[in-house]
């Protein structure tokens, strides 16, 4: 008998094995327009419930989706919407949105998504930068969107569509557009290469930029998404607004599995895991936060889960939601900028506590790369790059950074990454997210990552520190969840378990305590920068070597 193969050769194999299958599914994806695949599906599962609102009550099965489509697309036309125009729309999670987003596929117009939380400055900047043309606002927007000082130049008041009627508001309602519109196949010739979405992505400074997004980038996105799946669901969730890319992504992957996705007005902790069970939710995207909130709540572990993704979460609250759930959970690498970059598959279920991303997802390529331009060493840290069929087409009116962020087809995603010879790839950091103590490289998300670990913690942002020794120090700033109390007995149960986790020069210099970490409204990250902009950093801080409060 030859001798048994070991586990690594066994490991080789199965990601040779996995290479060769992603190989496969890229040769055998067809070229489909978001439009096309919209109406492929209401031919195939026309009776099927595609989408169910169902906080609002709201519902339409794949039929009712194609054809109202067509009478939205058709409205629009009436309205004066050509191909090519951008158009904001600013709304809530509701049945128009997805709707709105079909129509302005078949007609070959550009989504210019507006969070619900913006500001009357920050939506006169997205409107301005894209120069849309035509806007739709719900009602419960109007007062802050009607208020914009000054008004975008392009955006002329006679083409707003409001969405109900405020007592205060003048204009034309979406509901009047659609009256006597018949709901016609829309004949426009659209192209894969067209755009689709205009999608602002938060910045470490200054405005957000608009990715431009095709229907080629979201029909490859919601392959990769698919392809993947061990089996085909049938039943999905999600519960972040629609203006983000994820809840578009999940409707997309349910539609080309013929399922039925169940959208959430908006995000709740506290009802997230009734709506798995009262729904019977096969797959889900859940957030860190939700499921350590099961953990600590003691939740009862008993739905019809069979699969979530999961983004960055800790090993620890991935072995707990395992055990709890009984799920398969996957581990990714994902921005909007380039769709998913990595894949944990369902070939290394045994891995899925590794912390590892995984290996390239179908139609990427990955390379690592020092800050000199060369290629990162095997086990070293380096900047990840990315090329492949379906990325952004660069940021909308940014020739300055898409002259920084590409090297040909390559495109420098700013986050660092170690690989093993494997393939399999770990997110460290980000480029400008490294703190410098002495002659080593500390990535502030490892030190984060490690202490959210500590069950009386919310949440937490590690932080360079100058100090004249040792060039930087770390410094956190921590957010104590409801009823903890911020004194010396939480900082030595921070440096025990920092200490326990750490490396001895990662561990915390200083400690800060803040009511509430600040945020970005458009992905809700926290604002280091506000952080960092202090004139004196160490102010009301624990200083650990010294053992007292500054």
């Amino acid at each position: 008998m030859p001798p048994t193969k070991s586990v690594h050769m066994q490991l080789e194999e199965r990601v040779a094995d996995a290479l060769r299958k992603n190989e496969a599914l890229e040769a055998s994806y067809k070229t489909i327009t978001i439009g096309q695949l919209v109406s492929m599906r209401a031919n195939t599962h026309g009776s099927t419930v595609a989408l169910d609102v169902f906080e609002r009550g709201e519902r339409a099965t794949y039929s009712e989706m194609d054809r109202l489509s067509n009478k939205y697309a058709h409205a629009l036309r009436t309205f004066g919407v050509r191909k090519g125009d951008r158009m904001g729309v600013m709304l809530p999670n509701c049945i128009e949105f997805p709707l709105l987003w079909f129509a302005m596929a078949k007609l070959g117009a550009v989504m210019v998504p507006i969070n619900m939380r913006y500001t009357q400055r920050e939506i006169e900047y997205v409107l301005s930068d894209t120069q849309a043309k035509f806007a739709i606002v719900d009602k419960s927007a109007w007062s802050v969107f009607s208020a914009m000082e000054p008004w975008p130049q392009e955006l002329a008041k006679e083409r707003l569509l409001l969405i109900g009627q405020p007592s205060y508001a003048t204009g034309t309602t979406l509901d009047e557009l659609l009256k006597g519109v018949d709901d016609a196949l829309v004949e426009e010739d659209i192209r894969p290469d067209d755009l689709l979405n205009i999608q602002y992505t938060s910045g470490t400074t200054g405005f957000p930029k608009g990715c431009m997004l095709t229907h080629d980038y979201w029909s490859v996105f919601s392959y990769q998404h698919t392809s993947c799946d061990a089996q085909p669901y049938q039943r999905y969730l999600s519960a972040q607004p629609f203006f983000y890319v994820d809840p578009p992504l999940h409707l997309l992957k349910s539609y080309r599995q013929g399922g039925t996705l169940y959208l959430a007005s908006q995000l709740s902790s506290k009802r997230f895991i009734g709506w798995l069970k009262e729904h019977r939710i096969e797959w889900c995207q859940v957030p860190e936060l939700i499921a350590r909130q099961a953990e600590a709540a003691d939740a009862n572990g008993a739905t019809c889960l069979k699969h979530t993704l999961n983004w960055g979460w800790s090993a620890d609250t991935v072995r707990q939601f395992r055990k709890r759930f009984r799920v398969r959970t996957e581990e990714a690498y994902g921005m909007t900028e380039i769709g998913f970059g990595t894949r944990m598959m369902n070939h290394f279920d045994e891995l899925a506590e590794s912390g590892s991303a995984g290996i390239r997802a179908p139609f990427r390529t990955l390379q690592l790369m020092n800050e000199d331009g060369s290629p990162t060493r095997i086990g070293e840290i380096g900047e990840l790059w990315v090329r492949g069929r379906g990325i952004f087409r660069g940021y909308w009116n940014k020739p300055e950074a898409n002259a920084a962020s590409f090297d040909g087809d390559w495109f420098k995603t700013g986050d660092l990454m170690r690989r093993n010879e494997l393939g399999f790839h770990w997110l460290v950091g980000r480029t400008k997210d490294m703190i410098r103590r002495s002659s080593e490289n500390i990535a502030a998300r490892e030190i984060e990552a490690v202490i959210r670990g500590i069950r009386e913690i919310a949440d937490v942002a590690a932080v360079p520190v100058r100090d004249i020794k040792r060039g930087e120090e770390v410094k956190i700033h921590v957010e104590l969840r409801e009823g903890v109390t911020p004194d010396d007995r939480t900082v030595e149960r921070i440096l025990k378990h920092a200490r326990e986790h750490l490396a001895a020069f990662k561990v915390p210099r200083y400690i800060a305590f803040t009511p509430a970490l600040p945020r970005a409204n458009t992905s809700n990250k926290v604002l280091k920068r506000e952080l960092m902009a202090v004139t004196d950093p160490l102010a009301g801080a624990y200083d650990t070597k010294e053992r007292r409060w500054r």
